[in-house]
């Protein structure tokens, strides 16, 4: 079928031009203008030559450049690849290279990073754009980018004709998930999928025009983009935006802007709790919360709900988000759950050979169904190990009960989740490596009262050496992004082994 994601700029520019779509930072833009700055992004896309099926990446704080950039991209058929904006110099170089970027959009901010790999990623000399953000002190446009100003100029506004027929199954972004190998693999979503993305959204909160919708996640992350964005624009919403999360100011937007639904992650709400700014503030205007994302304690789920805040946990994942998600009527009955499986996605425990097993027994989580990723980008391996017979394995444990309400027990993969940003510690382990103090290295996720879960590493020191938290983070400094620090220590004489000679990170547990 012929028809694109930024069909649904197009539509809310006829049915609803003159109302307000996002509030940017306090400043509201219109659909009708949404649309219009969308084809004149499209129109100078086209005009730089970037054709159907090319990649163009962003660098980017949330801001509304982004949205046009995603749309237009929707309208062209080229594949929109948002980049990590923590990411530093050498992990943005190898997202740029593995998708072949033809254009990067970057803020201000990140001038500095883009400015000392440029000359090494395919992304070529006249299609560097540059973004001004809010962010106090930033370079101004080097004589090597274009200004989005510059850029948008006498564009016209009118609809772009893509140079080939977008088709629904055609890819529309590459999101990169770091894998368990230590290289990031970019999952491929297309059309369709981001499509069946929106309805189940909706369906899971009754979405509806009259909805302010507010939620600070990054865009880059398909929370912000396939979860929040996307759908509230195809619902008609009024979506709060702002450049950067604030705990204190997200407390405040729920009453100066009378929120309905709201979404943020599990280390968002504790930051918001601690901030004490939600008791201050008026929120029965919130009729649906959307939160999660990681391990969320019962006692803070308790708290907030003493402030109107009924928190539906899911479960999901950046190869096919929004899984599943816990009724709000069943918050407190099934606490612990990360709920139902979604509309238009079927879910099971598998046990070893793949077949359903019974209520309470552990296994893998398993799905498939119109959300699931396309694959990964360019790794067709990778692809068939993660989806078998068009089943995805999550690579996820646990368990479903009688009534049919999932439970996520652990991870079969040693990815944890910090601050809600994923972090795979065979990357981190990867580097240290080159440590001319360390001889072997694992980093495994605990426990963590601030960020949920942090990296601990357990260290092997050469002889001779004692590296201190303080010199790790030297080393890895411009290596990995910041958040992918471990943050404790162990110094041990011996990694544990197995009989096959691999590394026994069970026996690292609790320690």
């Amino acid at each position: 079928m012929e028809w694109n994601i930024g069909t649904i700029a197009r539509k809310r520019a006829v049915f609803t031009p003159d109302k307000t779509a996002i509030i940017f930072e306090d400043q509201p833009v219109t659909y009708r203008t949404i649309n219009e700055l969308t084809n004149q992004a499209a129109h100078f896309l086209q005009n730089l030559g970037i054709k159907k099926g090319d990649r163009i990446a962003v660098d980017l704080l949330n801001c509304p450049e982004f949205v046009y950039l995603y749309l237009a991209a929707a309208k062209l058929g080229l594949i929109f690849v948002p980049l990590n904006f923590r990411l530093v110099g050498p992990e943005l170089e190898y997202q740029l290279d593995n998708c072949q970027a033809r254009l990067l959009a970057f803020h201000d901010a990140f001038t500095l990073t883009i400015d000392a790999i440029r000359s090494r990623v395919p992304v070529e000399p006249d299609k560097f754009l540059f973004i001004k953000s809010l962010v106090p002190g930033a370079p101004d446009r080097p004589d090597w980018a274009t200004g989005w100003d510059q850029a948008m100029s006498d564009r016209p506004v009118d609809e772009p004709t893509p140079d080939a027929p977008i088709d629904m199954n055609d890819p529309l972004a590459i999101i990169y998930t770091s894998g368990v190998t230590g290289r990031p693999k970019g999952a491929v979503v297309s059309h369709q999928q981001t499509f069946f993305k929106n309805f189940q959204i909706m369906l899971y909160s009754g979405l509806h025009p009259e909805d302010v919708y507010l939620a600070q996640l990054p865009l880059f992350h398909s929370g912000g983009l396939f979860i929040s964005l996307t759908p509230a624009l195809c619902a008609g919403m009024v979506t709060i935006m702002r450049q950067g999360f604030d705990p204190d100011r997200f407390a405040a937007d729920i009453e100066t802007y009378r929120a309905t639904v709201v979404f943020a992650l599990t280390t968002m709400w504790k930051f918001i709790l601690e901030s004490g700014k939600l008791d201050q503030v008026d929120t029965g205007s919130v009729r649906r919360v959307i939160g999660g994302g990681e391990r969320t304690p019962v006692a803070m789920i308790e708290e907030l709900a003493k402030r109107g805040i009924h928190m539906q946990q899911g479960f999901g994942q950046t190869e096919n988000s929004a899984m599943m998600m816990l009724p709000r009527e069943d918050i407190r009955r099934k606490q612990g759950s990360v709920g139902l499986p979604g509309f238009f996605t079927e879910i099971w425990i598998a046990g070893p050979d793949g077949r359903p097993l019974p209520a309470g027994e552990v296994g893998e989580i398993v799905a498939r169904g119109p959300t699931v990723m396309s694959g990964y980008w360019n790794m067709p391996d990778k692809t068939a190990e993660a989806i078998v017979d068009g089943v995805l394995r999550t690579g996820d444990l646990g368990y479903v009960d009688e009534d049919g309400y999932f439970y996520v027990v652990d991870r079969a993969k040693s990815m944890y989740r910090s601050g809600g940003e994923n972090v795979y510690p065979a990357e981190v382990e990867k580097a240290l490596t080159e440590h001319p103090g360390i001889q072997n290295v694992v980093i495994m996720g605990v426990p963590d009262e601030k960020w949920g879960e942090t990296g601990k590493a357990f260290v092997v020191p050469q002889p001779g050496q004692a590296p201190t938290l303080e010199d790790i983070h030297a080393f890895l400094e411009g290596k990995v992004a910041r958040f992918k620090y471990p943050s404790r220590l162990e110094l041990i004489d011996e990694m544990p082994m197995t009989a096959s000679g691999k590394i026994r990170r069970s026996a690292l547990m609790g320690r």
